[in-house]
């Protein structure tokens, strides 16, 4: 049974039934956001006060950010500031009288070298706990912890793993040239893979290895680094390679080629061994390959038939079908690891650009930004929920933002300020 409306089934049974209930649908048109409340977290020793600030900012963004809870407003609160994190310590009619149907009560404390978080969930209406999470990290990292007690609190309302734990790479514009990084998936924690020169479009195999097209011997090679290694070439054919695209399996690779007024598209092992050209239109440039999540598909985008365009075809080449018929300008596909559908850049009526969804099965496309600066670039997170992707609403300067896959809740990460383009979500 998949939940359409998350907030009246909530409303309709208590929290413990939920617990043990299937997927939940976060989407659809009727669904609201649970309204929550998230207190202030408590220390608990002198150690743990210099780590709060950190730990609430990060668990904020995330309960905030996925898309199941509005947070309420804490200037709204009418609780004691000593309240406890127990129920027996609670007055939750204080919470009931601010709109809350959830309640979470966080504490820190340290213990030798670790930061351990303790975590209680609680139906408001009730008064019941009905989650109880503690974690343990290096005390240097509270923002690690924070992630992942909303990773608990997630999986508690969908029965599926978060993604706060997850990393992104992407490119940040310097004055040095075009710089690759990884992140956590908000943005903080970034670490420099390729800096200096032009350095493109990135592409996360596993947490730690990123691969993405770099000029550093002169020509757009295809390199793959791991974090604090030294790279090394993936694929140096002469021509420009760029797109690349692991495998969900991460055995295969998937790139273009670039040949003249054409570019065609070409898979290999992991390693750039066994290249296999898969399309051969010689007048046409085929680019931006993004596989299917069993593997055996690969969607991408072509002008073979006049303009650009997202085709699907198999992973083991073949006649290709194409997909979207809507829209004269189409790129930068990103096939869902949910299976369902592809999200896409496309250029509108007024030259600017907004993504789009596309249904794999039915071929229904469906808006996700509009009026709102050039939005492009999309990437899924690796249960599929959320589409990250860079926008440029605030200012002009190109940003990375977060929204649900069906285009609500869209939300700037907190990252640092800089101008930041071609974002990739690890699997």
């Amino acid at each position: 049974m998949l939940f359409k409306n998350f907030f009246v089934v909530a409303v309709l049974f208590p929290l413990a039934v939920l617990a043990q209930a299937p997927v939940i649908e976060i989407s659809g048109a009727n669904y609201r956001p649970m309204p929550l409340a998230l207190s202030m977290p408590v220390a608990m020793d002198d150690a743990s006060k210099g780590k709060l600030s950190e730990f609430d900012e990060a668990l904020s963004f995330d309960l905030k950010g996925c898309g199941l809870f509005t947070l309420l407003d804490r200037k709204s609160f009418l609780a004691d500031g000593n309240e406890g994190i127990t129920a027996g310590s609670i007055n939750f009619a204080n919470w009931v009288n601010v709109g809350a149907d959830a309640l979470v009560k966080t504490q820190l404390s340290v213990e030798g070298e670790n930061l351990r978080g303790e975590l209680r969930l609680f139906t408001v209406a009730s008064g019941r706990e009905e989650l109880k999470a503690s974690e343990a990290v290096t005390a240097k990292d509270p923002r690690k912890l924070a992630h992942k007690l909303a990773n608990a609190v997630y999986k508690f309302f969908t029965r599926e793993t978060g993604p706060f734990e997850s990393r992104i790479t992407w490119v940040k514009k310097t004055s040095a040239g075009k710089d690759v990084y990884v992140s956590d998936w908000d943005g903080h924690g970034q670490i420099a893979i390729a800096t200096g020169g032009i350095n493109l479009l990135p592409a996360m195999s596993d947490p730690g290895t990123v691969a993405y097209t770099s000029y550093k011997r002169g020509k757009p090679d295809l390199w793959v680094q791991k974090v604090g290694g030294t790279a090394t070439s993936l694929v140096s054919a002469g021509r420009m390679a760029t797109g690349i695209a692991y495998s969900p399996d991460g055995k295969r690779i998937a790139y273009a080629l670039a040949d003249g007024e054409s570019a065609q598209i070409f898979t290999s092992a992991a390693d750039g061994s066994n290249p296999r050209q898969l399309t051969n239109t010689p007048f046409f440039i085929n680019t931006s390959p993004t596989w299917s999540p069993d593997g055996k598909r690969l969607a991408f985008v072509s002008n073979r038939g006049g303009s650009p365009q997202v085709y699907l075809m198999s992973s083991d080449g073949g006649d290709a079908k194409r997909l979207t018929f809507q829209g004269n300008y189409n790129q930068t596909p990103d096939w869902s690891p949910r299976g369902d559908l592809i999200a896409f850049t496309a250029r509108d009526e007024r030259n600017a650009f907004d993504l789009f969804t596309v249904n794999v099965d039915s071929g229904k496309v469906q808006r996700m930004t509009q009026d709102q600066g050039n939005n492009e670039e999309p990437t899924f997170s690796p249960n599929g929920r959320l589409i990250m992707f860079t926008s440029t609403r605030n200012g002009g300067v190109s940003q990375l933002f977060v929204m649900t896959a069906d285009g609500n809740n869209q939300l700037p990460l907190p990252a640092e300020k800089g101008n930041y383009s071609t974002p990739d979500w690890g699997r």
